[in-house]
């Protein structure tokens, strides 16, 4: 019998036995295998990252030749062009620059109208005794407006026509911005239509609007016909596909985020010379819809909330949402939409999808909603009586 050989492991009572004339450590298999393995990693590296201009040598590993051995592997990343590149240097550069919140920032409330705003005097309620920490800009598409308060006087900015679902009404909500930018102490942009109405205190609202780590920009993923459908090929490569998005055209934006918006060109341009109807085949693309969500998606998706502060019913499924009548505007409807603590979306694939995300405030669960939309001129009234009540009780 062949003599063994054992050792104790340190700490322990293990005994372990082997033939001793057997015992041979497998080193030269290991160098092999491992000489093996490094030299056909190489190659797949080579062969993904450079080109490949001689393809006789993909065939000593695979009979599909180059193609059998990157097929599996993710594409390689797409060089951005000169436009692409500078685009994204701005728009760094901008996102760098500190947030700056003093005593006299305020907020821009910029009003999208067709003429005359009917709730100018629930307006100049919210606004009364808050002066210095609010500032009001117009964009009056049709109409001159007629003003019932003084906080919106001489507000009008040089507008033009607006039409529903083109891209004048990315240029209208560029030309506020643009117009709100020149006051240096406007930190936060936020965009109203005329049926807007305000569902809390202005302190209430300036605080959690001015406090807030990221912009209310509405923004998710419709893999249906009036979401993803709607993208043209025309926009790539600079909008992929996969990163087209939709969302609600009502947000607050960061001064930062507004400087950013005004800033670009590029992404805006594939919107305005390609977004529409009748581009390709049947797409009805609607750049109010899509611009922004896409743009934000692309460039900055964590500095957004993906949701908007403006509430509006869509629960009857159509084109626009329901409109609100006097006899909808009661104290317990206005604290309902005050108490909404999260968002829910229909995909427009099949019957619909319906996903839900919860609202969140600098990470605190908040409710979501600051503003309410599609008003009927003839709630103004209810509304007058109805505002000291349901703002002072609900904040």
């Amino acid at each position: 019998m062949k003599a063994t050989k054992g050792w104790r492991l340190c700490g322990t009572s293990y005994m372990q036995s082997l033939p001793g004339a057997r015992h041979r450590a497998p080193t030269r298999k290991r160098v092999w295998t491992i000489a093996v393995v490094s030299l056909i990693t190489m190659f797949v590296i080579g062969a993904y990252v450079f080109p490949h201009h001689r393809r006789a040598a993909c065939y000593m590993f695979s009979s599909k030749g180059c193609k059998g051995l990157t097929d599996w592997l993710p594409p390689a990343p797409r060089e951005l062009s000169d436009d692409e590149v500078a685009a994204r240097v701005v728009i760094r550069e901008i996102l760098s620059s500190p947030r700056v919140i003093k005593k006299t920032s305020k907020i821009a409330f910029m009003f999208l109208t067709p003429g005359t705003l009917p709730f100018e005097k629930l307006w100049d309620l919210f606004f009364q005794g808050h002066e210095g920490k609010f500032s009001v800009y117009i964009h009056a598409s049709k109409d001159t407006p007629v003003h019932t308060s003084r906080y919106f006087l001489n507000r009008e900015i040089r507008s033009d026509e607006v039409v529903w679902g083109r891209i004048s009404m990315i240029d209208a909500e560029r030309r506020l911005l643009t117009s709100a930018l020149r006051d240096p102490e406007n930190q936060q942009f936020v965009l109203l239509s005329d049926s807007c109405v305000p569902l809390r205190s202005f302190d209430y609202m300036y605080n959690y609007m001015m406090y807030s780590n990221v912009s209310n920009v509405d923004c998710f993923d419709d893999p249906g016909p009036h979401g993803i459908g709607r993208h043209m090929d025309h926009m790539l490569p600079v909008i992929p596909k996969e990163d087209f998005r939709k969302g609600s055209q009502w947000f607050s934006m960061t001064r930062q985020h507004a400087v950013m918006t005004m800033a670009d060109s590029l992404y805006y341009s594939k919107f305005r010379d390609y977004c529409g109807p009748g581009v390709e085949s049947n797409k009805n693309c609607i750049a109010d819809e899509h611009y922004l969500p896409t743009f934000f998606y692309m460039l900055d998706p964590g500095g957004i909330a993906n949701w908007t502060l403006t509430y509006v019913d869509w629960s009857e499924g159509k084109w626009h949402p329901r409109t609100f009548m006097p006899e909808h505007v009661t104290q317990e409807l206005l604290k309902n939409l005050t108490s909404i603590d999260a968002v829910s979306r229909v995909t427009s694939e099949g019957t619909g999808i319906v996903t839900w995300t919860q609202c969140m405030w600098n990470g605190i669960k908040r409710p979501c909603y600051l503003f309410g939309r599609k008003f009927h001129a003839d709630t103004l009234d209810k509304l007058m009586d109805l505002f000291p009540k349901y703002t002072s009780g609900f904040d």
